[in-house]
């Protein structure tokens, strides 16, 4: 396309668009890894036949592998700030600052917020089959899943002063008040874990994060809830990925839509010059025949006479039609930005070579 310009909002469009197309495809494509090893993972119930499955199994080991079981702690349980009656294993608590901040291109108020503090516990536990087998659970931190519920939420809403509220409009941000959060993975609840499984020297069963990256999990809800969050995951990966190349076709299928034009504007103008100058050819000719070797100083005085007023140079050797008017060269009527004739401003629709007899 030389000589063709792309506008920037185009480029910009187009890059952006296949930029987060590419990254949305990369989403999904690890979403839906994840979905598949999902559905080959084996399920096993933690029994004792667990055990006894690890020790024919060849590294006394499962390399993903899903079970299911109640929450036990190893030892002392931790106890929740605020309510004394609920122990667990996993506790995190979170101090969140919210904020109103003044949008100018919007013109409007924009909620913004910015942690303040976070603070995760955690005790050894295991997962407890129903005959008492015990499954320990290694690196409850690094797994992905719902594994913990809110046991406390509270809002401290600040109170403003009239100095306050006017040096909020000053600075363009208002303090709405903090939100403080507790969540805990409790003792008894019944967890889902999908990850390594093994058989450790010592005869402890173990669950770990899979060593070659796949993703680990533990969960509150079932295995069915579990895999339908992801498969709607890789649902809503694929459906970005998919409108976002729309969006780049579509620019790509606006800036060729402009390229053919400009070119069949282009072809029509050249095969346009190229009639004329046939017409031109064949008139002049004619005339020579006719006029004789004293044509020539006519030529001149006409050349003189009848300058094109756009170039003043060149003579007016064409007619515009539908107004008629003769008042430019060909030249210049194919330079022209608008096809207007320059007295008028009428729509040309043909133009047609001017004789002189």
């Amino acid at each position: 396309m030389d000589g063709f310009p792309v506008k920037v909002t185009e480029a910009v469009c187009l890059g952006a668009s296949l930029a987060i197309s590419g990254i949305c495809y990369y989403l999904y494509k690890k979403s839906r890894t994840t979905l598949d090893k999902l559905d080959d993972a084996p399920h096993f119930t933690i029994d004792g036949k667990l055990k006894d499955i690890l020790k024919v199994t060849p590294g006394a080991c499962l390399q993903y592998a899903v079970i299911e079981g109640a929450v036990r702690p190893v030892g002392e349980p931790l106890t929740s700030h605020f309510q004394k009656e609920i122990v667990g294993v996993l506790q995190k608590f979170l101090l969140r600052e919210h904020r109103l901040v003044w949008n100018g291109f919007s013109r409007t108020w924009m909620d913004s917020e910015r942690i303040l503090h976070q603070r995760v516990n955690e005790v050894p536990f295991v997962l407890v089959g129903s005959d008492e087998t015990m499954v320990r659970v290694l690196c409850p931190i690094q797994a992905s899943g719902v594994h913990t519920e809110i046991t406390h939420e509270k809002f401290h809403q600040v109170n403003y002063g009239l100095g306050d509220i006017v040096g909020q409009y000053l600075s363009g941000e208002k303090l709405k008040g903090q939100l403080e959060t507790e969540e805990m993975l409790k003792v008894g609840t019944a967890l889902t874990g999908i990850g390594e499984v093994i058989l450790d020297t010592d005869g402890t069963l173990c669950l770990r994060p899979p060593p070659n990256g796949t993703q680990y999990f533990l969960s509150i809800a079932d295995f069915d809830t579990l895999r339908g969050e992801q498969e709607s995951m890789a649902t809503g990966w694929k459906a970005l990925t998919i409108t976002f190349a729309l969006v780049g076709a579509a620019v790509l299928l606006w800036v060729g839509r402009r390229y053919y034009y400009r070119l069949k504007v282009q072809w029509e103008q050249d095969h346009e010059r190229r009639e004329f100058e046939r017409l031109r050819a064949e008139a002049t000719r004619a005339r020579a025949l006719l006029t004789g070797p004293e044509a020539s100083q006519d030529r001149v005085e006409e050349h003189i006479e009848n300058a094109c007023v756009i170039c003043l140079s060149q003579p007016r050797n064409c007619i515009l039609l539908d107004c008629g008017h003769v008042c430019c060269c060909h030249s210049c009527y194919q330079a022209l930005p608008h096809r207007r004739c320059p007295i008028c401003r009428q729509n040309i629709s043909r133009v047609v070579p001017l004789y002189h007899v």
